[in-house]
């Protein structure tokens, strides 16, 4: 039986309406849960990437990226182990104002976690963390007794660490699409 880890899945795709269902549908037929999922625009013009973060074992994993490839409209996806890549995720939490200057452990949490205050006002301050998963749930734990107001939390964004030149197969292969579809309209 193999190993189950963690894969952070890069898709390059053309912004097509109902894709995000389309994909997330394949990871629900499979009945793997998606741990995260972010979506913006690449570092190509007019392509967009998602990033989901998964736990699977390889051979899901190729399964899938199969999966997406053929039944998907995307121009390319890539899914890479936890050691290939540099990711992040970010963390914003709400809490009274007067604990920032009443309880000196918050100053503390805020120092020793590299977190940065937001914003300040009367009610209320807004401390960000980024970092690893661990790293925001430690804060978490920490400043919980003290009354969190409001937390929310990103999803995993992530740069692989190898020297793939993505930029320049992802123009190549979108150059051939367009291509093959001038032929096909001709």
């Amino acid at each position: 039986m193999s190993e189950v880890k963690t894969f952070t899945v890069n898709i390059y795709t053309e912004n097509n309406i109902g894709l995000l269902n389309r994909i997330s549908a394949i990871f629900q037929r499979r009945k793997i849960n998606i741990e995260s999922l972010s979506a913006s625009e690449s570092e190509i013009d007019d392509v967009f990437k998602f990033i989901i973060v998964v736990n699977v074992t390889e051979e899901q994993m190729a399964k899938i990226q199969g999966q997406i490839e053929r039944q998907v409209e995307v121009i390319k996806a890539f899914y890479h182990t936890d050691e290939e890549t540099i990711f992040t995720e970010s963390a914003l939490f709400k809490i009274k104002s007067n604990l920032l200057f009443d309880e000196p452990q918050i100053q503390n949490i805020i120092k020793e976690s590299q977190a940065r205050i937001v914003t300040v006002n009367k009610d209320f301050f807004v401390l960000e963390k980024a970092g690893r998963r661990s790293e925001i749930e430690l804060v978490h734990r920490e400043l919980k007794p003290f009354g969190i107001m409001q937390f929310t939390r990103s999803g995993r964004i992530a740069v692989t660490k190898t020297e793939m030149p993505i930029s320049t197969l992802l123009q190549h292969i979108k150059k051939s699409n367009e291509v093959a579809f001038i032929k096909d309209q001709a």
